[in-house]
């Protein structure tokens, strides 16, 4: 025995000493599991549920282009940064931060033309896209229509998120537990035993695919009617309806049971 517990340490020792001299990264797995360790000849329910919890959205995303063309390619990229400072502005005189401002999608391109069966340079055009987050719903309607009459040339997409989705996400855990629960009670009288403890709760991963949703219109042709005709004369026009969004949440948990 003396024998067997040395050469356990001595593994032990090596081991450790291994392990510092090497770097490691820690992951964060899929799932979350709590177990509460019982009787493992006890009789045991395993439940899959799965909760839903809808919630209105109160602020959403805005991706806007700005976009440009010229003969020459500074002349472009001037008049692109002429209109992105226009828009930019605007946007903070409407009290949108700073921070929650975002300028991505650069692009300069030359711009030909082939009917003639020859590649003649005629200019060039710009792009650049503007995203715009943390903004309140109520004042969605009044930038997608303002902001096209101030430098803006389209609206690439809006979506729509709640401020409230992780108090959504845990009560949605909570009915889905209740649920389980519930169903599992059911069977184990039909059975004729009863429900114990719970032995294992298991959380499938939550990929936050539903924290947004799309605006779901064409906001690329509503841009160009609303340049053509004015965006001071058409702000009045632009109803935003978010509508509700879904939190789901999904589990499997385990009860044991008793006589």
């Amino acid at each position: 025995m003396k024998k067997r517990t040395l050469a356990a340490a001595g593994l032990a020792m090596i081991m450790a000493v291994s392990l510092a001299g090497c770097s490691t990264t820690v992951s964060v797995p899929d799932t979350v599991k709590v177990e509460n360790v019982g009787d493992s000849s006890d009789g045991k329910i395993t439940m899959d549920s799965s909760e839903t919890v809808k919630i209105v959205p109160d602020m959403a995303k805005i991706v806007f282009a700005v976009r440009s063309e010229a003969k020459a390619a500074d002349e472009c990229q001037q008049k692109n940064t002429e209109s992105l400072n226009s828009l930019t502005e605007y946007l903070k005189g409407q009290g949108i931060d700073e921070k929650s401002i975002t300028t991505s999608g650069y692009y300069l391109n030359p711009r030909y033309d082939w009917s003639s069966n020859t590649r003649k340079l005629i200019g060039y055009e710009m792009q650049t896209e503007v995203t715009v987050s943390d903004v309140a719903v109520d004042q969605v309607g009044t930038l997608l229509s303002n902001g096209v009459g101030n430098g803006a040339n389209e609206i690439y997409s809006v979506s729509y998120y709640s401020s409230g989705y992780d108090d959504a996400y845990a009560e949605a855990l909570k009915k889905a537990v209740d649920l389980a629960r519930t169903k599992a009670e059911a069977l184990a009288e039909a059975s004729g035993r009863t429900l114990g403890y719970v032995v294992s709760i298991e959380e499938y991963s939550d990929s936050q695919y539903g924290r947004y949703v799309d605006g779901g219109v064409n906001l690329k042709k509503e841009s160009a009617v609303m340049e053509a005709a004015g965006a001071k004369d058409t702000a009045a026009d632009m109803n935003v309806m978010p509508g509700e969004m879904e939190v789901s949440a999904n589990i499997k948990i385990v009860f044991s049971m008793g006589d």
